[in-house]
This record gives C-alpha cells, sequence and structure tokens, in this order.
C-alpha cells in the first residue's frame, strides 16, 4: 500500500533529543543537562508573564516591535536590522530554508551544535564538517572545506558543547576568506557569559558586511527557555528575506513581554554573570583535582572527559550521577562518547555533583 513519502534527506535526520528533565522515584531532580540558567528567570521578566495571564485570547505583535527596540537599546543596534524568532533554532532553520537546498552544503566545525545539520538535511542540503583544533573552531580547517556548492557557515561561538571559543580577529579572518554569497552565521547563544576581551559576538562584522548574521537567544543567561524566544542581527538584506519567510506570530506574546523585561534587569543579569565567574572556575578546579579532564569553557557548562575504562567511562558517570538525582548530558551525538557535559547550576547544586563524582571516582 502506497503511503506519502518524505523528501529526500529527512529521514536520514537522527530527531534532536534534549536533555532529560525527570529521573523516576526522584522527587528533587538536579538538572545540568541543558544549560539553562543556574538562578532562573528574572522576578520581573516573571511578572511580566504573569501579567498577560488576561491576554492570552489576544494575538502577539508579529513584528516584535518593543523587543526589538529595546534589544536596539541595550545593545545599541539598529531596530529594523533585528528579527526575533521562536528560539534561535527558529533562526537556523529559516536561515538554511531561505539560502541553501538540495545539492547546496551547510557548512560548520567538527562539534558544533546538532541543529546545524538537521536544518540542512530538511532542505535536502548536504553538511560538511570541519575538523576542529583542541575542540576549538579551525577557520583554517573551515575554508579549506569551502566548496563551489557551500552556502552558509555556521560557527557558534562560544561553541556548545565544547565551551571554546575564536577571538573576534579570527572570525573576521575567517569572513574575509569567504566567498561573498555565503552567508556566515555566528551563533552567540552563550554570549552574555564571555569575558574574554578578544571576543566579540559578531556585532560589528555584521554592521560592515552583507553577508554575516549574528543570532543570538534568552534561554541562557536569561533563563527564559521554556518561553522560546531567539533573536537575529543582521544585515538589511538578510533581515528581509528572514522577514518574508517567517511564521506571523512567531514570537508568543508572553516571551515577548518576558524578554523586554529581562532586557531591562540589567542588575539581575549581572547577578547571573558573576555567578557562572564564580562557580564555573570553582567546578573546573574541583573536577580537575579528580584527575577529569577538562576543555577550558568560557560558557555556562564544562565538557569533562573520563576515562574509557569499564565501569568508569563517561556512560558510568551518567548512570551514576542520575541514580543521586542529578542529570547532565551525554555528548555521543556530538562524536564525544567519552565526555559529559555539565551546566553551571546552583552553588549547592554544583558542590553536589563535585560529591557524587568524587565518589564514582573512589576519590571522596
Amino acid at each position: 500500500m502506497l503511503q506519502p513519502v518524505a523528501r529526500p534527506g529527512v529521514l536520514d535526520i537522527a530527531p534532536y533529543v534534549g536533555g532529560e528533565s525527570k529521573v523516576p522515584g526522584v522527587n528533587r531532580v538536579i538538572r545540568l543537562a541543558s544549560n539553562e540558567g543556574a538562578l532562573g528567570p528574572s522576578p520581573k521578566a516573571i511578572e511580566a508573564y504573569k501579567a498577560l495571564a488576561g491576554e492570552i485570547h489576544r494575538y502577539p505583535d508579529g513584528g516584535a516591535a518593543e523587543l526589538r527596540a529595546t534589544l536596539a537599546t541595550r545593545f545599541g543596534l539598529e531596530a529594523e536590522r533585528i528579527v526575533c524568532s521562536g528560539g534561535s533554532d527558529e533562526l537556523i532553520t529559516m536561515l538554511v530554508r531561505a539560502y541553501a537546498g538540495a545539492g547546496d552544503e551547510v557548512l560548520y566545525s567538527q562539534h558544533g551544535f546538532l541543529m546545524y545539520p538537521i536544518a540542512a538535511k530538511a532542505v535536502g542540503a548536504t553538511p560538511v564538517t570541519a575538523p576542529e583544533t583542541d575542540l576549538t573552531t579551525d577557520v583554517d580547517a573551515l575554508l579549506a572545506a569551502v566548496t563551489e556548492r557551500t552556502r552558509l557557515v555556521f560557527v557558534a561561538n562560544p561553541n556548545n558543547p565544547t565551551g571554546t571559543y575564536i577571538p573576534a580577529a579570527e572570525m573576521a579572518r575567517l569572513h574575509a576568506g569567504l566567498p561573498s554569497h555565503v552567508v556566515l552565521v555566528i551563533d552567540a547563544a552563550y554570549a552574555e557569559f564571555v569575558g574574554q576581551h578578544d571576543y566579540e559576538p559578531g556585532i560589528e562584522l555584521v554592521r560592515r558586511t552583507t553577508n554575516t548574521v549574528m543570532i543570538r537567544t534568552f534561554s541562557k543567561i536569561y533563563a527564559l527557555g521554556g518561553m522560546r524566544v531567539g533573536w537575529a542581527y543582521c544585515p538589511d538584506n538578510i533581515a528581509d528575506v528572514l522577514n518574508r519567510i517567517r511564521n506571523p506570530f512567531n514570537v508568543n506574546a508572553a516571551g515577548q513581554a518576558a524578554a523586554v523585561a529581562s532586557l531591562e534587569d540589567v542588575e539581575f543579569a549581572e547577578r547571573s554573570r558573576a555567578h557562572n565567574d564564580k562557580w564555573l572556575p570553582w567546578t573546573s578546579a574541583a573536577l580537575t583535582r579528580l584527575g577529569l579532564k577538562l576543555t577550558p569553557s568560557v560558557g555556562n557548562f564544562l565538557l569533562a572527559e573520563f576515562p574509557e575504562a569499564a565501569g568508569h567511562d563517561a556512560d558510568a558517570a551518567w548512570e551514576y550521577m542520575k541514580s543521586r538525582g542529578i542529570l547532565v548530558r551525554k555528548m555521543g551525538g556530538y562524536g564525544l562518547p567519552n565526555a559529559l557535559r555539565i551546566t553551571i547550576g546552583t552553588g549547592d547544586e554544583m558542590k553536589a555533583v563535585v560529591d557524587a563524582l568524587s565518589l564514582f571516582l573512589g576519590k571522596s
């Protein structure tokens, strides 16, 4: 019996699987698998969300005008070059839909975000990876992988799941080496956590080029993952394209209101960053003392490599931590089967992680 057939490439997609959030039989679960903000959202964002309870029968502002204006003020941007979205994932899919198709290639680094190949395969394009150096984006490797079929290059900076970054000069060198018709997408989801002086999220490169896009999210430092709000800063030509293909009312009203309130609560965002600045190095030092190999991270998470020995490997560590109600992220899907990604949570949560791994490794 005949049945509908999906377009080529769709059945090659391994569905994206988010971090787990529940453990059967455990009431208090420590959720450190999805890089959610350790302190939760701003109280002002919660108030803004609740205030819309009586208005949920109304359609949201389809142009997200207030949110774009607030973003423009907060970051010194031009509101008309900002495109808002239902999370930055939607921007990834829109960009690939707009600029790639069958026979085209979408390029990204070896351990880049899984949504890049998913979006490419969904439109019939071919995802291509370039090798990394020390789990860091390698500009020369990316440029060497560019072909006449390349249409987009995605660079997560900082990268998820490795936590590494490339400085602004390297990103500019990458752009300079790309053909002018190739879109460079800088995925700066974790930009607010970065304190390195040679880092720049992509704003300056977008300003002076016609083929660079910076995408951001409210799911990380602003802790609005459940609201699904993202945004892009684009050249005029690309903003025009994205506004033509995005769904109407793609950002819900509560998400817009909570995002605006989050941006206005600068003190809370600074407190969230200060928390990460304290507990990221604390956890790094503690896990290093336990003998684990860590990749230096500038995000709100750590990538920890475990021994390959049975009973002491990453899978065994994950099972042990889960049995104690601690959820972290397996990395096999990213080609890192011997590693776990651990989100920076509250101070008590990070102490619980260290205690658990101390027992697991027999070093309590």
